[in-house]
């Protein structure tokens, strides 16, 4: 049941102390206010929500369903809906399907969180399935249908999954065919989905150039006004895909910022086809800067202003080390809830409502989940990590046989590009250069929350646990993160430079300590191919971690990175 406003903004106020004084008087006690405003009520005179819903009109009961995400009692909703007349075909249009789209409106005026809409679309998918075996053939009219992919080579898809639950929970019918798809696949399930629209995603910013690829592709066979297409990820800027792609493209392709857009765009692509009136496609976005031109240019590789002869610290071992069994307390104290409440959940409200967020909605949820993952035994971290004597030589890092030292034998090398302007910065800077008499340390690490979280969210989200597939991938992608920061502290107190540490968890995760830790496919070191010295380095498979042939690492809830000690190493951008 909904908390009106008025009792949740003074209950608020309660919990923070939010009293207001003139001088030495209270002119506004929120406990005197709360006291007030409940006198004379029991809890026997409150109704539930079912009581609430009960008391409505069967349509506007079934509207209400979906907006709250109230599963119970549904299946005997739409069994007195029936009894009054009403087709599933109407049903689902005239009732469930508007629903649905105040939800897209409450979330769009960011009334609604992303967490509450997907607990709307299980609903819309619970009661579709309800209906479904009273529904005659010509009830099963679509509104149209997609080809859902992420491009060859990207292993991300809560994108992607989250525009197949909006879209197939508003009347569209998705063909998901899944991660590290090649346009021959795409194509070929588009065809034989016989779909409409083709929808392609991809986080990574190589996926932009598979895009692009892909348009190009579909042109030269000559398929380009078959199929409208949209495109999603993080990655693409609106005018990348509107400007410069649509430019080179004869056919429609538009982009879309969020699950809720592509809907937009569906609409619109559809109205037009059947010919609804007034169905136009937003215009192409034109691009408002200039172009930057990348001319080919000298590889700059002289050194920076970068201090080079600062004291090294001394390495506990040379090689590598592999670390199982890792528990949740060690690590769970450096996640980073906003990123993983705002972030991956989607908790996002007015200014200054984050904390409100966090408390009511986002820490509740987020120490069940903990607790669930824990007794369920789906988190299996792990950790390769090792210290590797090096030198630099230019913009490379060498890296020498621990076992032939003093013998400076390369192992194998790193090439880090160097920014073209500020200070020239490049990774290599940061470590002793090849004329020097001694030889400086590297570390790095590879951590892992296995496999088994990463079948978890699979399983909740074939299931259409919308909500929790949501929140569970999210939190998978920030443990990871928060056993990365963790050992990342580990290799600093080894090292002896963690003396240094902040003690405050926002300032730890805005690198409140000595040195940095880079990852590939980052602004400092862009080339994800490098991964592969890495992951040999440390010999990822002892902890399940493999490599595709696009550089990615699975399981995907895994990340690595190389550690560098140097009191200067701050993320900057090479580009």
């Amino acid at each position: 049941m909904k908390i009106p406003d008025e009792q949740r903004s003074i209950a608020l106020d309660l919990i923070y102390d939010r009293r207001i004084f003139e001088g030495e008087n209270c002119i506004y006690d929120p406990l005197q206010r709360f006291l007030a405003l409940f006198e004379g009520i029991t809890s026997s005179s409150r109704k539930s929500r079912a009581e609430e819903l009960a008391e409505l009109p069967i349509k506007d009961r079934l509207v209400r369903r979906i907006i709250e995400g109230e599963k119970k009692g549904l299946a005997e909703d739409l069994d007195e809906a029936r009894g009054f007349g009403l087709t599933p075909l109407s049903i689902i249009n005239d009732y469930l399907l508007t629903g649905m789209k105040e939800v897209g409106e409450l979330f769009g005026r960011g009334e609604m969180q992303l967490p509450f809409v997907l607990q709307s679309a299980e609903v819309m998918k619970m009661a579709v399935s309800l209906l479904e075996p009273h529904m005659e053939k010509v009830d099963t009219q679509e509104r149209g249908a997609i080809l859902l992919a992420t491009v060859k080579g990207d292993v991300h898809d809560i994108g992607k999954n989250l525009v197949d639950i909006i879209l197939s929970n508003n009347g569209y019918r998705t063909v998901n065919i899944g991660i590290k798809q090649t346009i021959n696949q795409i194509i070929e399930g588009a065809e034989g989905g016989k779909v409409d629209v083709i929808g392609m995603s991809g986080l990574l910013v190589k996926s932009t150039v598979i895009m692009r690829e892909n348009l190009q592709e579909l042109t030269t066979r000559g398929l380009a006004d078959k199929w409208p297409v949209i495109l999603g990820g993080a990655a693409l800027t609106r005018s990348y895909v509107e400007s410069d792609l649509a430019g080179e493209f004869p056919g429609t392709v538009r982009y879309a910022k969020d699950a809720f857009e592509g809907l937009a765009l569906m609409d619109a692509i559809m109205g037009q086809k059947r010919g609804f009136p007034g169905a136009t496609l937003p215009p192409l976005k034109e691009r408002r800067t200039r172009r930057a031109v990348n001319e080919a240019m000298p590889i700059d590789t002289k050194r920076s202003d970068v201090a080079e002869n600062i004291p090294l610290p001394k390495a506990p071992f040379w090689g590598s080390r592999v670390i199982k069994g890792i528990q949740l307390a060690d690590y769970v104290k450096l996640l980073d809830e906003r990123a993983l409440f705002v972030g991956q959940w989607g908790l996002s409200g007015k200014r200054g409502e984050y904390e409100e967020l966090a408390n009511e909605v986002g820490r509740p949820r987020l120490r069940s989940l903990l607790n669930q993952a824990q007794s369920s035994g789906i988190l299996n971290a792990a950790v390769a990590y090792g210290y590797f004597p090096c030198f630099s030589d230019g913009n490379r890092l060498i890296i020498l046989d621990p076992e032939k030292l003093p013998h400076r034998i390369e192992l194998t090398s790193f090439d880090f590009p160097r920014q073209r302007r500020d200070r020239r910065l490049c990774i290599a800077d940061f470590f002793r250069s090849s004329d020097s008499e001694v030889v400086d340390v590297v570390a790095f690490h590879l951590v892992t929350m296995g496999s088994e979280i990463g079948k978890a969210t699979s399983e909740l989200f074939e299931s259409n646990q919308y909500r929790d597939y949501l929140e569970l991938h999210g939190l998978s992608v920030q443990l990871t993160e928060a056993l990365a920061e963790y050992w990342h502290s580990r290799i600093r107190e080894e090292l002896g430079i963690g003396t240094t540490d902040s003690h405050e968890i926002e300032e730890i995760l805005d690198q409140g300590y000595r040195g940095s830790r880079y990852s590939f496919g980052y602004p400092a070191c862009p080339d994800l191919s490098q991964q592969v010295q890495l992951v040999q380095l440390l010999d990822a498979e002892r902890i399940g971690v493999s490599l595709s042939e696009e550089f990615q690492l699975h399981p995907e809830q895994s990340t690595s990175a190389i550690i560098v000690h140097h009191p200067e190493a701050k993320y900057f951008n090479a580009n």
